[in-house]
């Protein structure tokens, strides 16, 4: 079914009305300062900040992206998306290191945080523009979901721009209003929207498409048995399948938007709220989202492109016409919410590790300034990239996520080998950024292996043998590390 433009301008507005008061409270609390505008004055409680987390990490990529990796793909895009859910281990081991770190010498992002334990201003600014370049993509995404959803569900009576340029101002209004605070509290009513409408769907679907759960599977099974195999009809051969899972391991850890979170919370009691909330929101979303796919598998056997499968399916009959609205608020609301913490990371990052360390005279409240400028300017370069309307939003949301790999060995470096080095974390990130760079948008893939598995290993491989060439910042590096051994000395953190 067909849901006129002017409802869904209707819908549009109301739910933008609704997070602009809740921004604008945020901002009725919000400190004057840096650490206030871009991590909410590390005060997070644990529940809105496992809401905030879930609704950053889960964006556009999973009803729109997931669903459509199921639809090619089968049982293994439950296989690939638990991988990265695995992944949570890496948080409930570094999350209590990022806090502590962050809270002792007042870290702003994970790349000052670098930048400081190598003792160079270079890594801090490599680290910070290897994060812009790679972040633009996988913020275009979100964006590029929004319009083909709008478009899809609308029957193309809204064109696919146009749902581009409403994302971006929501996403550039709630961030310029009451930056982090304001984005962590509309993160958290978007995240309820995106679990309840998401779950509430897939049972309509699913009872009114094929009589109930255990139907859609009698007739997955009857006919299209390989989708509920290993290796499957063929997409997840164990190439793709390696190439795709180990950028998303380590997601929360390379993608900065998401490990900035983690000097939020106002307590590790709380950072443990967040985690266990995030596990449990995850592991439903997760499977929302491959019901999603292979419910579209069945109903619509012919779509000419995979990521089309949630817009089509939405405006089938079987869907309440009032289900779908909800749907697209809330797979808006995801996309919406990854944009958001994505430029204002993006910002902080620019103000702190670039600007701050090229003029590092620059007082709190012109960095701020700064800061804040830079939040529509990377708006505008995402929208730009979004116009390009790349296809397979899962794949580029990995293609990203296999360039911010090559943070990983100076991150596990910084925490757990004193013998690191700048030079080793350079090389390590130059070399391993424009080995992904240069597979990826050249289609290469040398022994059938895929972008992420070689600039993952070019980037261990550079940090360990270059680190092992150079000198080490003793000093610096024995007060991190034994200041994280004395504070975690005994004590339970997650």
């Amino acid at each position: 079914m067909i849901i006129s433009a002017y409802t869904i301008y209707l819908a549009l507005f109301l739910y933008f009305i609704v997070g602009s008061i809740i921004a604008r409270q945020a901002r009725n609390r919000l400190g004057s300062g840096v650490n206030d505008f871009f991590l909410a004055g590390r005060s997070l409680g644990g529940i809105v900040a496992a809401l905030t987390y879930s609704a950053t990490t889960y964006s556009a990529f999973m009803l729109v992206g997931l669903a459509g990796f199921t639809y090619i793909g089968g049982v293994g895009a439950l296989g690939f998306e638990l991988i990265y859910l695995s992944g949570l281990i890496l948080v409930a081991f570094f999350g209590p290191r990022f806090w502590l770190v962050g809270n002792r010498y007042n870290y702003l992002t994970p790349t000052e945080m670098l930048g400081d334990r190598y003792a160079s201003k270079a890594v801090a600014v490599v680290s910070a523009v290897a994060a812009v370049i790679f972040l633009i993509p996988y913020s275009a995404v979100q964006l590029i979901g929004i319009g083909a959803l709008l478009e899809g569900i609308s029957g193309g009576a809204i064109p696919y721009l146009v749902g581009v340029l409403i994302a971006s101002f929501v996403a550039v209004y709630w961030t310029w209003t009451g930056g982090l605070k304001a984005v962590a509290w509309t993160d958290s009513l978007q995240a309820l929207v995106m679990l309840t409408v998401a779950s509430l769907s897939v049972v309509f679907i699913a009872y009114r498409g094929f009589g109930g759960f255990g139907g859609l599977f009698t007739q997955l099974e009857a006919q299209y048995p390989a989708w509920l195999t290993v290796p499957g009809p063929g997409f997840f051969n164990i190439n793709a399948f390696v190439g795709l899972t180990l950028p998303w391991f380590f997601f929360s850890l390379s993608n900065p938007q998401v490990s900035q979170r983690l000097f939020m919370p106002r307590s590790l009691g709380q950072m443990r709220v967040m985690v266990m909330g995030f596990l449990v929101f995850g592991f439903i979303y997760t499977l929302v989202s491959i019901m999603w796919g292979f419910s579209a598998r069945l109903l619509l056997p012919d779509l000419p492109a995979a990521d089309s499968a949630t817009p089509v399916l939405l405006s089938l009959d079987i869907v309440p016409s009032a289900v779908a609205l909800l749907v697209m608020l809330g797979i808006s609301a995801a996309a919406v919410s990854t944009v958001n913490s994505i430029i204002l990371s993006l910002s902080s990052m620019v103000c702190r590790d670039v600007f701050k360390n090229v003029k590092p005279d620059t007082d709190e409240n012109k960095e701020l300034l700064i800061g804040k400028i830079f939040v529509p300017l990377f708006t505008l370069f995402i929208m730009a990239f979004a116009t390009l309307r790349l296809d397979l939003i899962a794949a580029l949301s990995v293609a990203s996520s296999a360039g911010l790999l090559v943070m990983v060995p100076a991150l596990f470096g910084a925490f757990f080998w004193k013998r690191g080095t700048a030079a080793g974390v350079l090389s390590s990130v130059i070399a391993g950024g424009l080995v992904a760079t240069i597979l990826q948008y050249g289609g290469w893939q040398p022994l059938g292996l895929w972008p992420g598995v070689w600039s993952g290993t070019v980037a261990v491989t550079l940090f360990i043998v270059v680190s092992l060439l150079t000198r080490a910042p003793d000093e610096k590096a024995e007060e991190f590390i034994g200041f994280l051994q004395s504070e975690l000395s005994g004590r339970k953190v997650i």
